[in-house]
Order: C-alpha cells, then structure tokens, then sequence
C-alpha cells in the first residue's frame, strides 16, 4: 500500500473525481445535523443521523456533475457518470486516517456488502443492470468513505475494499488519508450505525433511485 505524500493525495483524488474539500464539507454538514440531537431522541439516532446524512451530502454534491445513486441492499452509493467506480459513507474503527495502523468497518456488514467487497474490480457478464449502469452494479469498484470520531477528533480516510474476515471490512487495496479541519464536538459518539440493520438483518432489496 503507497504512502503517498499530500500533493500524490490530491491528485489521487481528483482522478477520482473527489477532494478533500468536498468530503471535509460533506462531513460539516453532518456533524451540524447531529448537534440537533437532544436525548429525547433515539440513543442510536445520531450515529444513525451522521451516517444518512453523510451519504445524502455526497450524493447532493455529486449530482450536479452527472453522479447516479443507488440505495439498492440499503447500501447508500454514488456511482461516478463513466461508471468507473462509487463511493459509500461508513463508519470504522482502528488507525483511520493513519496507514501504520490497520482499519476496519466499526459494524458488522451483510452479505451485499460482502459479494460487492469481493467483486471489487472485477468484471461481469451481461446483466439486467446493464440496462441502467452499462454493467453489474455489484462489479463497479465501491470506495468507503470511512470516518472515525475519537476524543473530540473526526477522522476520515477514502479506502477501496477488497476483502471482508467475518462481517467485517478489513482488508483494503488502497487506502488515501484525509486530512480535516476541527470540525467541533457533535456532543456523542457518531460511529454507532451504518444503516437500519447494521448489517445483522436479512438483505433489504430496495427500488433503484
């Protein structure tokens, strides 16, 4: 895995079509919509909340340059207009941002996440997602946006999995670190929920958006 230096980062990113402005903003505006969380709220609402509006961030961001969507196995994804690759929000534990240490998702993933970690860049026969994406949705390569809150830190880092051990996502191709301003203290953890299940239910097929 490169360690790449801050200038080899950016450029990395923008053939990806990202920055880190993007994610440092896309995460902002989560965070502040964690905040009007009171404990009247549900004790897993704003790990539930970051992750929702981390991925409807991205998404908004993203669709005015030709970026589709899709919450099919309610795995919230972005997919880039050439149909070269998507990106996810989730949550994780471990050294995020810091590629001494090894990472992995903070919750325990189904087997969609499981078949569409395996698959990464991978190719595929002729399907009836072809018809929308020009390809298996399974087989377009998946980035993680995956973030960390740790001590009043936010830490996040873009990583292309390719391998789950258990149910969890911990083996990774490529990993960019991201480094963010102080985005303030939401006042809770925000790494709790990657999505209704956390990946201990059953599939969930969803309509295509």
């Amino acid at each position: 895995m490169q360690n790449l230096d801050p200038e080899q980062r950016r450029q990395r990113l923008a053939q990806l079509g990202f920055s880190t402005r993007l994610f440092h903003e896309v995460l902002e505006l989560a965070v502040e919509d964690v905040r009007t969380c009171t404990d009247f709220d549900a004790p897993a609402m704003r790990g539930f909340m970051f992750w929702s509006r981390a991925n409807r961030y991205l998404a908004e961001a993203l669709d005015p340059e030709g970026w589709g969507r899709t919450s099919r196995d309610s795995i919230l994804r972005v997919i880039h207009p050439s149909v070269s690759h998507a990106v996810t929000a989730i949550s994780a534990d471990g050294g995020v941002g810091d590629l001494r240490a090894r990472v992995r998702s903070k919750n325990p993933k189904g087997p969609a996440m499981a078949r569409l970690v395996e698959r990464n860049g991978q190719f595929a026969f002729m399907s009836h997602d072809e018809v929308l994406y020009g390809r298996e949705l399974d087989q377009i390569p998946t980035w993680c946006l995956l973030y960390r809150w740790d001590r009043r830190v936010l830490s996040a880092e873009l990583s292309l999995p390719v391998k789950m051990n258990g149910k969890f996502v911990d083996e990774w191709q490529e990993r960019i670190p991201l480094d963010l301003p102080d985005l303030g203290d939401p006042g809770a953890d925000i790494g709790l929920l990657d999505g209704p299940d956390d990946g201990d239910g059953p599939d969930v097929m969803v309509e295509l958006l």
